[in-house]
């Protein structure tokens, strides 16, 4: 009996390592989008707590200077998050662009070994007949020699 080998097995290959690539890259700009998303967090909340902190000062009278203090302090903190939710949202477009090339390589690969299992269906279907016209001549054979006799 003859074994099977798929015609594209070289070509599937490389799809499926350019498939694995992909879905490193993917999981590299998950991990680098949830860092950065978690970093413009922590400065959000870390304005959060100097505004409350900075109402609780204002209730008990506090400097002008210490007023001032905090409003640059502030004024700095909102740049820094303007400047964060910007990485955020080139790393959120990267992670997306990654995403869609990774759902593309999976297709492909899907696609081929669609290919491969309706190949090794024909090919076991072949073979069935193959089997088939092989049995029915040695049935043939085995007959003729029975009569021969």
């Amino acid at each position: 009996m003859v074994s099977y080998t798929y015609r594209f097995e070289k070509v599937l290959t490389i799809r499926e390592q350019e498939k694995n690539e992909t879905e490193m890259a993917y999981k590299e700009s998950v991990r680098s989008f949830e860092e950065i998303a978690t970093k413009l967090y922590d400065l959000l909340k870390k304005k959060e707590d100097l505004l409350e902190f900075q109402q609780e000062r204002l209730a008990v009278g506090s400097s002008i200077e210490e007023i001032h203090h905090y409003a640059r302090f502030i004024d700095s903190l909102e740049k820094t998050i303007a400047d964060v939710q910007q990485k955020v949202v080139q790393a959120r477009a990267k992670m997306n662009w990654h995403e869609e090339k990774l759902l593309e390589k999976n297709l492909e690969v899907r696609k081929f070994e669609k290919m491969r299992e309706k190949d090794f269906k024909i090919f076991q279907q072949e073979q069935d007949r193959i089997e088939g016209i092989f049995l029915d001549e040695i049935s043939s054979l085995t007959y003729n020699k029975r009569e021969i006799r």
